[in-house]
């Protein structure tokens, strides 16, 4: 069950607190400098994501795909987002309303995906879906690190996880049509 890919996912759930508490909870690092602080969580915010990356790569090419794995992978990709968008919206680095509509998609399909799985509907992550964790993450690291058109590329990340969203949404109308 803890195979390398789950523990490459849980090490993932394991950063992403860490990575908020750099960000929300600057008082407790003394008289460390804030910029050290957002280039220490943009760090740990790159080495998980590299972690999703590996994960998946070594679950699908080395036949170590769980059921653990498939609750695990999204749980960790969610709380690393949500550490990011949450400390950046605090930060007021990030639109409140960009962060609330990419929350809002997150929990609707989730809620959708645990509907569909209890079903026997088989939802694997689409193309769009992989591409809106991309898209996000770039975000949440442009913003982490104050570089020019991270709004941009937040606003360009919401239009993808939306319309991701409708991908599930639709494919799982089309499902209960044809059952």
């Amino acid at each position: 069950m803890l195979n390398t890919p789950n523990t490459l996912a849980f090490f993932r759930l394991l950063l992403a607190p860490l990575m908020f508490v750099l960000l929300v909870n600057r008082d407790w690092f003394g008289n460390i400098h804030y910029s050290w602080l957002d280039f220490t969580a943009a760090f740990i915010f790159v080495v998980a994501s590299v972690t999703d990356f590996f994960d998946g790569y070594i679950a699908r090419n080395f036949d170590q795909i769980t059921t653990l794995g498939k609750i695990l992978d999204p749980l960790a990709d969610k709380m690393l987002t949500l550490a990011g968008f949450l400390g950046l919206m605090i930060l007021d680095r990030a639109s409140p309303w960009a962060i609330y509509l990419i929350l809002t998609r997150e929990l609707f399909i989730t809620g959708l995906r645990v509907s569909a799985v209890s079903q026997g509907m088989d939802i694997a992550s689409s193309f769009m879906g992989k591409l809106k964790t991309v898209i996000q993450m770039i975000a949440i690291g442009f913003l982490l690190m104050q570089w020019p058109f991270g709004e941009y590329i937040l606003w360009f990340a919401v239009v993808v996880t939306l319309y991701s969203g409708y991908e599930y949404v639709r494919d799982f109308a089309r499902y209960h049509k044809e059952v």
